[in-house]
């Protein structure tokens, strides 16, 4: 019988071998490590170097947009804006909450950077639906019901609250149950529920109880709109009749799906 031939045997040899040893790491390849380490360490160096050491990056200018009542530079002297100062450190959720607290005014406000040397701030001003008239002058009030504002004068097209509890017994228990401010509240919902339109030739609301709220329109027209219940149905319902009886004086909706319209 024939012995095994010659690359056999090599191949017998090479598995009673193992596998061959693991080779070193090359000098010049570690040398290579070490340099990218070093390269990487100087640049994240040099990058925060220039983000917050050196000039070219330093906060020089605020610009305001989104303002109707309030002045950019009213805007600008609440926001106090670190001038100088690396526009990487600006600490932009403290100017927000600096220019809320300092400006009731501003609903919402966004502070953003404008690389490289500026920081915008995007204003949203409250929308008055209501006038509290307090000696003199005219607090404004937001659909929200928040009370932000104390002017001299009454914006133009924002009806005047007028709380005037009526003297029947059931108007003194609903004055007694709800308190003022409720009633209040319920003013502010009746006109945030407004059309544009019709709020804008709203002189008055007029409040007496809670479910007894009416509107005084500019022409002397007057809308019997019942509780704030219901108030897109109500809106849309007397949009409608403003159309179909113009001549109309008195326009009744707080009961939405049986409207009714008389005097002309």
């Amino acid at each position: 019988m024939a012995g095994p031939t010659t690359a056999e045997r090599g191949a017998r040899q090479q598995e009673s071998s193992g596998p061959p040893p693991a080779r070193r790491p090359r000098l010049p390849a570690l040398r290579t490590l070490i340099a990218l380490a070093v390269a990487l360490a100087l640049l994240g160096a040099g990058g925060g170097w220039v983000l917050y050491g050196s000039q070219w990056l330093r906060l020089e200018e605020v610009s305001v947009s989104g303002t109707r009542v309030l002045t950019p530079a009213q805007v600008r002297e609440a926001a106090d804006a670190p001038l100088g100062a690396p526009l990487a450190s600006v600490d932009t959720g403290a100017m927000e909450n600096r220019l809320r607290r300092k400006l009731p005014r501003i609903a919402a406000v966004d502070v953003v950077r404008s690389w490289p040397q500026g920081i915008g701030l995007k204003v949203t001003e409250r929308t008055p639906v209501l006038l509290v008239k307090k000696g003199g002058k005219f607090v404004e009030v937001d659909k929200g019901g928040v009370r932000f504002a104390t002017v001299s004068h009454a914006p133009k097209g924002v009806p005047l609250l007028e709380l005037r509890p009526s003297r029947s017994r059931s108007a003194a228990a609903s004055l007694r149950r709800f308190g003022e401010g409720r009633l209040v509240r319920e003013a502010v919902r009746v006109a945030g529920a407004l059309p544009e339109a019709v709020a804008h030739r709203t002189r008055a609301v007029k409040v007496r109880s809670y479910d007894d709220i009416s509107l005084t329109l500019t022409d002397g027209r007057t809308v019997a709109w019942g509780s704030g219940e219901k108030g897109a149905a109500k809106a849309r319902t007397l949009t409608a009749l403003l159309k179909a009886a113009p001549s109309a004086r008195h326009f009744d909706v707080s009961v939405p799906t049986a409207p009714a319209s008389s005097g002309s």
